[in-house]
């Protein structure tokens, strides 16, 4: 209970614990931190989309592979209870089921920028006048200095080589009619679209299948970084003829930071001996991978992207966190992210009605995951989001200069936490005029 019977609940409090009576989702699978100010024992933790919170099960699990180590020793690799050699094929299924993808095209591995790179070591192949790479204006900076490094690596300028789409005028996310039209027109200069499936800054879930097939029908490879959308948003990039993808592990997948992430690569490219890619011990085929011979033989799968062995214990905290997934479902979890976010979104409204604030995220709930991002029109984002932290207990997430995020996550948020947000920013900042 987060209120005490000398003190009840105001109305608009009293509806968000009943909300949560009727829809309570999964926060008692979570380790939730203490509140650093306010008056609740827990933190409102809408950070999710920064860096997940740990499920209640990581930790035994992990330490049971660790334990595995201190009695088998290299024995281990076979004979652990959950024996290292084949141990990334644990995740292989619940992954691409996480993806809309076939196990075949899906391997977890890296992190997100390593991964990214090493797809486009087989996917940018500038040519002629088809050299150009288009991200979103607002990319994260990391997928920026990718692009722009792997336009260096071809001997190409990246100020040339780099397409930076942004929104209309006045606007604050893109159009899928502009991205299209601009692949209508521009697309036989285009080798590589890579655009993020939801945007990190506004929360924007992009129209992913639309995009893909007007990229593809232009001539251009097309990828996405899922960071932001794995987990959160469903997925089928099998289906919607995906080239290839990459995301990481640490946001809603809730697998610890800088976990491990994953790679999708589409089945037609499975086998294609004229595609490069860099090689090493894991990307050979696993039947003959100890016969310990100079020339790999690469599977007919994502597997053969696969470089050095995997990190078993970077490996156990995804495995646990995809077994949840798995039980609870991404058709469950996105109708629990369209409720709570929706009702997030009206108690924004509510305090944004007279205040310099301004949510940036699409109101069309299916342009959206569950991220709702919101505009200060004066004051230092970093700023309101300690006085949320300190003063209210309300851990969000600041992206200077101006814009704070709020991610409530379906799998541990409430709708509690959400009145908590709208409470604290009520208090926090002061009416316009």
């Amino acid at each position: 209970m987060t209120t005490n019977e000398a003190e009840a609940p105001r109305p608009d409090e009293a509806e968000a614990l009943r909300l949560d009576a009727t829809d309570p989702g999964h926060r008692h699978l979570f380790h939730v931190p203490p509140a650093d100010g306010g008056h609740h024992p827990e933190a409102a933790y809408l950070a999710g989309n920064s860096l997940g919170l740990q499920p209640r099960a990581t930790r035994d699990e992990l330490l049971a592979d660790v334990d595995a180590w201190g009695r088998l020793g290299v024995e281990g690799h076979l004979e652990a209870e959950r024996p290292w050699l084949p141990y990334h094929e644990l995740l292989t299924a619940p992954a691409a089921r996480l993806v809309g993808a076939l196990p075949t095209e899906t391997v977890v591995m890296n992190s997100l920028t390593v991964n990214l790179h090493l797809l486009m070591v087989s996917f940018y192949r500038p040519s002629g006048t088809r050299t150009r790479i288009v991200i979103e204006d607002s990319a994260f900076p990391s997928d920026s200095y990718a692009v722009r490094s792997q336009a260096r690596f071809h001997g190409l300028d990246p100020d040339t080589t780099v397409v930076r789409l942004t929104p209309r005028p006045g606007e604050d996310t893109l159009r899928t009619e502009d991205v299209t039209a601009f692949l209508a027109a521009e697309g036989h200069t285009v080798a590589l679209l890579l655009l993020g499936g939801v945007n990190y800054l506004t929360g924007e879930l992009m129209d992913i299948p639309a995009i893909t097939a007007a990229g593809r029908a232009a001539g251009a490879v097309v990828g996405w970084d899922l960071a932001h959308a794995a987990g959160n948003v469903p997925l089928s990039l099998h289906e919607w003829d995906v080239d290839f993808a990459a995301w990481c592990s640490y946001k809603y997948l809730n697998s610890g930071p800088g976990a491990l992430g994953g790679v999708f690569v589409h089945e037609r490219h499975h086998g294609d001996a004229d595609l490069p890619r860099f090689e090493g011990w894991w990307s050979t085929a696993a039947a003959t991978r100890f016969e310990m011979t100079p020339v790999s033989r690469p599977p007919s799968t994502v597997e053969a992207w696969q470089i050095s062995n995997p990190p078993i214990f970077s490996m156990g905290p995804v495995r646990t966190s995809l077994e949840l997934f798995d039980a609870v479902g991404m058709p469950a979890l996105r109708e629990r992210s369209l409720r709570l976010t929706g009702y997030l979104e009206r108690l924004l409204d509510e305090v944004t009605a007279d205040r310099p604030l301004t949510v940036i995220t699409p109101r069309d709930p299916g342009r959206r995951g569950c991220q709702l991002s919101v505009r200060l029109g004066e004051g230092s984002a970093r700023e309101l989001t300690k006085r949320l932290r300190y003063e209210h207990g309300v851990i969000a997430d600041a992206r200077e200069p101006d814009v704070v995020r709020f991610a409530p996550v379906p799998l541990y948020s409430t709708y509690h936490d959400c009145w908590r947000v709208a409470d604290a920013l009520a208090a926090t900042v002061g009416r316009a005029g």
